[in-house]
């Protein structure tokens, strides 16, 4: 199969034939439709994040059920299905307590010994993710992918698999926006976009969106948002703070920078939670004032939007189907597999919201 391979940080992708191996038990083979280009996979082609090479990015995937191990019970050949990183084992402390999203148990990998799942010629591949999905093909865990309507189309499916789990989940899990809060999303990317689709499903009242591309601001006021301002202005935490009438209820920070977390903590009035998305640099960190504790602020991270995407993929798919999820205005570009590098570079400049690779 064709599979954009990464063979060390901080060069381009390379098109190359890679062997995928047949799955054994609790493992699905599919073949890739869509897959979303995110800038969580850019953290790990420009090196912010540490990975094993030679490997295959991308993780924001649907596609078709091509074959089943042994013992698959939740996908059958022929399912349409989206995937999601965030492959849980069902038995860990975390599984059992409902927070599947931090499930990190190896049993979703292969077993020692085994043959690597994915191969190029004689050197095995580190698989990224659980999924690399830049690929013709995926061979994930079970517990990788979950089946959805054959209605829903998959270029707009790929998107639940990262995106929009994540700024939705932040409103919906992490959040749990209550109708008539504030609300303000700090970055109007794909998980930016998402969470202000989600916060007007949720009944917000006031939704501010900012960010600093002008097309980005219009495009979130297409999904719900109230109020947009330009996040480099210098005033924008104070104009937050006086729309909202003495500060939002639920800030979410879906850039990854230290400086969009500020601001999302900034904007907060008494009470207020400020949810954290964006993958920030690992060395940085964020923080709450001697003030903002005894203002009763809470600061939060929101890996994945807290998903348990077995049961929420299937219902942000529902709200596609009724009108209600917004998922076409989102994709600036449908871009073959072969233009993965400049889909990078479009998304290094910041401009554009989701580029989605589609195959043939």
């Amino acid at each position: 199969m064709k599979a954009a391979v990464l063979f060390e940080a901080k060069t381009p992708l390379v098109i190359e034939d890679v062997t995928v191996a047949k799955p054994l038990a609790h493992e699905v083979l599919i073949r890739t439709h869509a897959v979303g280009v995110c800038r969580s996979d850019l953290h790990f082609v420009d090196g912010l994040y540490p990975h094993r090479f030679p490997t295959i990015p991308g993780h924001e995937a649907a596609g078709v059920v091509e074959a089943v191990g042994d013992e698959v019970r939740s996908v059958r050949v022929g399912d349409h299905v989206v995937t999601c990183l965030s492959a849980f084992c069902g038995q860990c402390e975390f599984c059992v307590t409902g927070r599947l999203s931090l499930c990190i148990d190896a049993s979703v990998k292969r077993p020692k010994g085994a043959e690597a799942r994915l191969m190029l010629r004689d050197r095995p591949i580190a698989q990224m993710l659980n999924l690399s999905a830049y690929a013709e093909q995926m061979l994930v865990h079970e517990h990788a992918c979950v089946a959805i309507d054959r209605d829903m189309p998959l270029d707009r499916a790929a998107l639940l698999g990262c995106a929009v789990t994540t700024g939705a989940g932040a409103v919906f899990n992490c959040a749990d926006v209550t109708p008539g809060e504030t609300v303000c999303v700090v970055g109007c990317g794909g998980i930016g976009l998402a969470a202000v689709n989600a916060a007007r499903i949720a009944g917000a009242g006031k939704i501010i969106a900012l960010d600093p591309v002008a097309e980005k601001r219009s495009l979130a006021e297409r999904l719900g948002a109230t109020h947009t301002l330009d996040a480099l202005s210098a005033t924008v935490a104070d104009e937050v703070v006086e729309i909202s009438r003495g500060g939002v209820h639920h800030a979410i920070e879906a850039v990854g920078r230290p400086q969009s977390a500020a601001t999302a903590v900034k904007v907060l009035r008494r009470g207020g939670t400020a949810t954290v998305l964006g993958m920030l640099p690992p060395e940085e960190s964020v923080g709450l004032s001697a003030m903002d504790l005894l203002s009763g602020k809470r600061l939060q991270g929101g890996f994945m939007g807290g998903n348990r995407f077995p049961v929420d993929i299937p219902r942000l798919v529902d709200f596609y189907l009724r009108g209600l999820l917004d998922l076409d205005s989102i994709i600036a570009e449908r871009l073959p597999l072969e233009r993965i590098n400049d889909a990078f570079d479009e998304l290094r400049r910041g401009e554009a919201t989701r580029s989605v690779v589609v195959f043939a």
